[in-house]
This record gives structure tokens, C-alpha cells and sequence, in this order.
């Protein structure tokens, strides 16, 4: 699989709606309102409509960024937990290692004791009972000082290895609650936005609550009208591309090279990656009806990246777990070509992925309080799309 991207040129995006029913509308609002409804605070002190709709918006994407970081922690954290455990197993084997040296040094000491090597020579001579005796220790004793001398030096680096390694798994211990702080951070920041989100939410009106509603719904049918005219627009280059391959063939069948030769019709979709596709999107499409839930990848519910994820690992292809990491593990294309199984990343700070149906539509895990489900690419406007990746 490739691993690199294009740069993204200013004419490759797209326009789109955004998908939370209560959170957007922020430029057709005030043709909807009253012309008191302005982004100015009401008489009463409370914000406007369009200023609680720009809140709203402004918490859910903030809380899909930490969703992002979230999963990033927790990734990491499995790894440095794994990490921790391979170096304490190893450190509890070195450490077993060093305790048999030092006891083999310990039984060098008692035998040295046992043969009075650490007597003087004159005093083990005198001290001897007959010559043949001094002899037979001297043998003894030289055997003992070479087998003494490697058990010294295997300690040593038994000792040197051990608390290296022990320094390395501190190292790994301290990293690793390093990680769950960041996660924990993480956690507490993505709770924090949805429940000030929804506070925001429960302090409007009935009637303001359904003006959102008949917002959002306008901008559903201008995001499902732009995938047609998308749909329609591959359509045309699919059949353009059909028909030059196809006079290529004929031109190459009478025998006429010069006329094909300067042909520059595209190549046919690798049918290896469509066998692929097919397989993700089956796996994506039986997925539709579960919650998002943020840091789920399943198989109850998922979170964007936890879908994608999902999916393309159900036809045999691995991809990373967060957008950050998906938008790099394949080959970025242009919108306009885009193919079904494409991932779609949407955001500067690419903080959301839907994976491509083809026709201008997506599924994709939108946000929380709402359900897996097929939707327009240019759900949340024009300048949301990111880029396009193929990932196999």
C-alpha cells in the first residue's frame, strides 16, 4: 500500500451540509428567523439563535478532535503496557540469572575456606600434613580459580545487563502514566464538550428547536442535490472513458498504431482494490442503525475512524487507528475521482473520515446522539472536505 499525499490544491474541495440535525445553519439561519433573530444577544440577555447554533457546532467538532487525541492515547497506551511487560519478564529473568552467579561465587568462597586458599603459602605448609597434601591442594585450587574467574565475570554481566534493563522498564513505567494522563485528559475534555453542548441544546425553545430542524433539512436536500450533480459528473468521465478504451480496442484491431498512439484514456479501476471495496463497504453498510459512541470500534458501536478502521479490516486491509494516521496509509486522489471504498477526511485538522459509496455519498459514524448511516459528502459544506485517500 502506498503511504504518501498529494497537496491539496484550493479547486479540489467540495461543497456539502453538516450532519448534526441541531447544530448547523449558521450562514441560512437569519433568512429563516425573524429579523430581530440577529447575531446579536437577545433584549433578555440570551444568545441568539444563530450564536447557540455556532456553539453547538463549534463544541461537537472540538469534541471529535479529542475523540481523535483519545484514541491516540489509548493506542499508545496498549503499546507502552505491552512494552512494560516484555521488559519486566525479561528483568525477573535477568534477575534470576544474577542470583545463580552469586550463588555459584558463594560456593567458590566456601570451597577457597574448605582448602585454606586464603592462607599464606608458608602457613599452608606448615599447616599441611605431608607434602603430598600441599600438593593436592595446590591442584585443586587451580581448577577452582579458573572456573572462579568466569563465574566473576558472568556476574558482572549479569549485574551490568539487569540494571540496564531495570532502568529502561522505569523508563517504560513513567512513559506509560505519562500516556494515561493524556488519556485520561482526553477523556475528560471530550465529556466536557458534549455535556456543554447539550446544555446549549436544552435551553432552546420548542420553536426555536424546530427552526433548526427545517434548516437542517434544506441543507440535507442542497447536500443531496450537489451528490447528484457530482454522481452525474462521474458518470460522464466513466462513459468518456469507457468509449475512448473502447475506440483504442478498435483502432488496435485494424492495425491502425498510429491513430491510438496518442490516445491519453485513463486506466481501468485495479479490480483487485474493487474486490477490496466491496468487501469494506459490505461490512460498513451492515453497520448502519449503530450508535456513535466516541473511542468505539465495535462491534456494538464506533466512532469515525473506528468504523473505517473496522471496515477495510473485514476485507483484509489494516489501517491505523485514528484519521491522523488513516489520511497517510494510502494514496491520496482527487475528489472528482473519487471510488467507492475511498476514504473522505474532512477538516484542516482532518478530525472525521466516511468511507465512499460512490455517487456523492458516504457512510460514516457522524457525531454523538446520532446512528451509523449513508450520507452526502458535502454534508457540512464545501470547504469541509479535506482530501480523498485510497487506502489499498
Amino acid at each position: 500500500m502506498a503511504s504518501h499525499r498529494k497537496s491539496r490544491t484550493p479547486g479540489t474541495r467540495v461543497a456539502g451540509i453538516r450532519t448534526p440535525a441541531l447544530a448547523t445553519a449558521a450562514l441560512t439561519s437569519v433568512a429563516l428567523l425573524s429579523q430581530t433573530a440577529t447575531a446579536a444577544p437577545s433584549d433578555d440577555g440570551r444568545p441568539s439563535l444563530e450564536e447557540v447554533e455556532k456553539k453547538v457546532d463549534d463544541l461537537y467538532r472540538q469534541a471529535e478532535s479529542a475523540t481523535e487525541k483519545y484514541n491516540a492515547a489509548k493506542e499508545r497506551t496498549a503499546k507502552q503496557r505491552k512494552q512494560v511487560g516484555t521488559l519486566l519478564d525479561d528483568v525477573a529473568e535477568r534477575t534470576q540469572k544474577l542470583n545463580d552467579a552469586r550463588e555459584e561465587l558463594g560456593s567458590f568462597a566456601a570451597a577457597q575456606y574448605r582448602t585454606g586458599a586464603g592462607l599464606p603459602d608458608t602457613a599452608t605448609f606448615l599447616l599441611a600434613d605431608t607434602p603430598q597434601d600441599v600438593f593436592d591442594q595446590r591442584q585443586v585450587l587451580d581448577r577452582i580459580t579458573g572456573r572462579q574467574k568466569d563465574a566473576v565475570d558472568d556476574y558482572v554481566t549479569q549485574q551490568s545487563e539487569t540494571m540496564k534493563k531495570r532502568q529502561e522498564a522505569t523508563e517504560s513505567l513513567r512513559t506509560l502514566t505519562e500516556t494515561q494522563g493524556d488519556l485520561k485528559t482526553a477523556k475528560a475534555t471530550v465529556q466536557k464538550k458534549l455535556t456543554d453542548a447539550r446544555e446549549l441544546m436544552s435551553k432552546l425553545t420548542a420553536e426555536e428547536k424546530a427552526r433548526l430542524a427545517a434548516i437542517e433539512k434544506d441543507k440535507q436536500e442542497e447536500a443531496a442535490r450537489k451528490a447528484a450533480e457530482l454522481a452525474r459528473q462521474q458518470a460522464e468521465r466513466q462513459k468518456d472513458r469507457e468509449e475512448a478504451a473502447a475506440a483504442q480496442q478498435d483502432s488496435s484491431t485494424s492495425g491502425s498504431a498510429s491513430e491510438s498512439s496518442g490516445s491519453t484514456t485513463t486506466p481501468p479501476a485495479d479490480s483487485s482494490y474493487a474486490t477490496k471495496a466491496e468487501k469494506a463497504l459490505a461490512f460498513a453498510r451492515a453497520q448502519i442503525g449503530k450508535p456513535y459512541v466516541w473511542g468505539a470500534t465495535g462491534p456494538g458501536s464506533y466512532d469515525c475512524s473506528g468504523l473505517t478502521q473496522a471496515a477495510w479490516k473485514a476485507a483484509g486491509v489494516t489501517l491505523p487507528r485514528t484519521t491522523y494516521d488513516q489520511v497517510n496509509a494510502g494514496t491520496t486522489v482527487p475528489v472528482s475521482q473519487a471510488q467507492p471504498g475511498d476514504l473522505v477526511f474532512f477538516y484542516d485538522d482532518i478530525t472525521h473520515v466516511g468511507l465512499y459509496i460512490g455517487n456523492g455519498m458516504m457512510i460514516h459514524a457522524p457525531k454523538p446522539g446520532t446512528y451509523v448511516r449513508e450520507e452526502s459528502v458535502f454534508y457540512d459544506g464545501e470547504s469541509s472536505i479535506h482530501s480523498v485517500v485510497r487506502p489499498a
